[in-house]
C-alpha cells in the first residue's frame, strides 16, 4: 500500500509540532549548560563531531576518545564531521563554538529547508548495488551534489556476488559505462564474497569519506566488512517493495586502519534537487559545461530549440541518451518542485 500524502496543513502542523518539541529540548539544554559553573568547565580545546544525538553531539578529542556535549544557545545545526570549539564536563561537556567548514553535504527536508548531513568531507562514496536494481537518475541526483558542492565523487558498486547471468553483467556495465568514459571512478566490491574490498580500502586511506545511497544498497554491511568491530546493524530488503528498510539513525564518523576517516549516514530514498536553480543542475553535469553559453538562445531548454549545442552534441554522441535523460528529469522535477 502507498504511503498517503500529506496535505499542506497536515505537513504544517507536522512541522509545527517537532518545533515545539525541539524548541523545548533546547530550552533544557540551555538550562543544563547554564547550571554548569564555569570553574567547573575544563580549558577550550579542539575536537570533532563524531554522533549526533537531538541537542546532544558526541564530541572526539582524541581517536576513541569522546564526550556528550550540550551546545551554546547561538549553535545551530552541528553535523557529524564539524571540527568544534569545546569545553570538558562532568559528566557533560560544552561545545562553544564551531570553526569554518571546507564543506557541507545538504539536503533538502520535507518542508523545503536545507539541511546539512555532514561537514568537511573529501569524497562522496555514492553506493548502488546489485539488488535494488541501480538507477541512473538516483546516481546523478548524488552526483549533481557532489559537484555542485566540490566534493569529490565515486561511484561504489555493491553486492557484485548477486550478479547471477551475463546478460545482467552486461546491462550493469552499460548502465556505468557513462560514468566511466567522464572519468569518475567506478568501483565494484562485495561485502559478503570481499571481492573488491581491498581497492575499496585503498581509496578510502587518507580521505574523509561518507557513504550515501538509498536504503538496502549495503552500506552499513560495507561498514561492517571494513570495521568488524563497529557492528552495524543490517536491515533486509522489503520483500514487498524490493527497496531497503532503514537502519542507521544518526551520521556517525568511524576511523579507518588505513588512516582515513568514514562517516555512515542514514539511508536516503530519495535526495531531491528542487531547491536548486537549473544553471546548478546543468552545472552538476560536468558533460554540459564546454557547452555553456554556445546555444542561439540563452534560456534554451535543449529541448527542441534550433541551434542547441546540448542536442547537436546527443546527436553526435558526446553525450551519452541516458545522462541526457537524467538531466532532463532532473530539470523537470526542479521546476515543478516538492509536489
Amino acid at each position: 500500500m502507498s504511503k498517503r500524502k500529506l496535505t499542506r496543513r497536515q505537513a504544517w502542523r507536522i512541522e509545527k509540532i517537532q518545533a515545539e518539541r525541539a524548541a523545548r529540548a533546547q530550552r533544557r539544554d540551555e538550562r543544563a549548560v547554564d547550571a554548569l559553573n564555569e570553574s567547573e568547565l575544563g580549558q577550550e580545546q579542539s575536537g570533532v563531531v563524531v554522533a549526533h544525538f537531538g541537542t546532544q553531539v558526541a564530541v572526539e578529542h582524541a581517536p576513541g576518545q569522546s564526550q556528550r556535549c550540550h551546545m551554546r544557545a547561538n549553535l545551530e545545526g552541528l553535523v557529524t564531521g564539524d571540527r568544534v570549539v569545546w569545553r570538558e564536563g562532568n559528566p557533560t561537556g560544552v561545545v562553544v563554538a564551531r570553526e569554518e567548514r571546507s564543506n557541507a553535504l545538504l539536503r533538502p527536508d520535507p518542508y523545503g529547508s536545507m539541511k546539512a548531513v555532514a561537514a568537511n568531507i573529501d569524497q562522496l562514496l555514492i553506493v548502488v548495488a546489485v539488488a535494488p536494481t541501480p538507477e541512473a537518475q538516483l546516481i546523478d541526483r548524488y552526483l549533481v551534489a557532489a559537484e555542485n558542492t566540490d566534493i569529490e565523487p565515486v561511484i561504489l558498486l555493491n553486492k557484485t556476488d548477486l550478479i547471477a547471468s551475463e546478460e545482467y553483467a552486461a546491462a550493469i556495465d552499460s548502465l556505468l559505462a557513462p560514468y566511466e568514459a567522464l572519468g569518475y571512478r567506478v568501483l565494484r566490491a562485495s561485502s559478503k564474497s570481499e571481492q573488491g574490498m581491498q581497492i575499496l580500502n585503498t581509496a578510502l586511506s587518507g580521505q574523509t569519506s561518507v557513504f550515501v545511497g538509498q536504503s538496502g544498497v549495503g552500506k552499513s554491511s560495507l561498514v561492517n566488512t571494513l570495521l568488524p568491530e563497529v557492528d552495524l546493524k543490517v536491515g533486509a530488503l522489503s520483500e514487498a517493495t524490493g527497496k531497503g528498510t532503514h537502519t542507521t539513525t544518526t551520521a556517525r564518523l568511524f576511523h579507518m586502519p588505513c588512516g582515513g576517516v568514514l562517516i555512515d549516514s542514514p539511508g536516503i530514498r530519495e535526495f531531491g534537487l528542487w531547491h536548486m536553480e537549473p544553471q546548478q543542475i546543468e552545472a552538476g553535469f560536468v558533460e554540459l559545461r564546454e557547452l555553456q553559453g554556445h546555444c542561439r538562445f540563452r534560456d534554451c531548454k535543449h529541448q527542441s530549440e534550433p541551434g542547441c549545442a546540448v542536442r547537436e552534441a546527443l546527436d553526435d554522441g558526446r553525450i551519452s541518451a541516458q545522462r541526457m535523460a537524467s538531466f532532463r528529469h532532473l530539470l523537470s522535477t526542479a521546476e515543478t518542485g516538492p509536489g
